[in-house]
């Protein structure tokens, strides 16, 4: 809701977030990355090695603390659910200790606590995925990049997969009208990665006019 965005927050001093940082409590390998954003983050394989390459380490340091100054709600569109979130410094384990290991993808679109469409990516660079609907049949391609599609059945093994993520995504989104939640298949388990409410910063085509009108009217207005 546009009306309630406080365009008039301040700016807050995170010039020294990144000092305030106790390295001797990490662990080895880490993933450092800014709350209010995307893609901002630095994967750390070898804490030591890092913290004696001072060229890394201050380049680190000088883009995170330039990332926390930026307003990322119009950086790459119109995306006003970043207006008013607090930055901060995240740092989370590194699950994957073969970071170009191809991995799993789910995204499911939840319209008012139902999670209507499941679709699942494959591949480190999303080279391929499936839709099901929320009787985990697959379903046609609305997106406008075909040649990622690729058709899977879901077996009794994806079923069970989707069944357990269906059940988190409708317990996650029930307070909202309309959002994606974002999984990842790691190590045989599945991991939470975000609330995404307007993907692709809403400029995404939908090229068949029937998904168009399909998907509006999941859309309580």
């Amino acid at each position: 809701n546009i009306s309630r965005v406080d365009f008039s927050q301040p700016k807050q001093d995170v010039t020294t977030y990144f000092d305030q940082i106790d390295f001797d409590k990490l662990p080895n390998s880490f993933v450092i990355k800014c709350n209010h954003g995307c893609k901002w983050q630095y994967i750390i394989k070898d804490k030591e090695a890092f913290i004696q390459n001072k060229r890394l380490f201050d380049m680190v340091k000088q883009n995170m603390t330039g990332w926390l100054e930026q307003d990322y709600s119009f950086w790459c569109g119109f995306e006003l659910n970043y207006r008013n979130i607090e930055p901060k410094i995240l740092i989370e384990p590194l699950i994957r200790e073969n970071i170009n290991k191809e991995i799993e993808k789910i995204n499911v679109y939840c319209f008012k606590g139902i999670p209507e469409i499941f679709v699942q990516f494959y591949g480190r660079t999303n080279d391929g995925m499936s839709i099901f609907d929320k009787k985990f049949n697959n379903i046609d391609d609305f997106f406008n990049f075909p040649e990622r599609k690729i058709y899977i059945n879901a077996d009794e093994k994806i079923i069970e997969r989707l069944n357990s993520i269906s059940k988190l995504s409708a317990e996650l989104s029930k307070e909202f009208d309309f959002v994606r939640i974002d999984w990842m298949i790691c190590q045989n388990k599945i991991w939470f990665e975000e609330f995404t409410f307007t993907p692709y910063s809403g400029f995404h085509r939908i090229d068949i006019k029937d998904w168009n009108l399909k998907l509006g009217n999941m859309i309580e207005i």
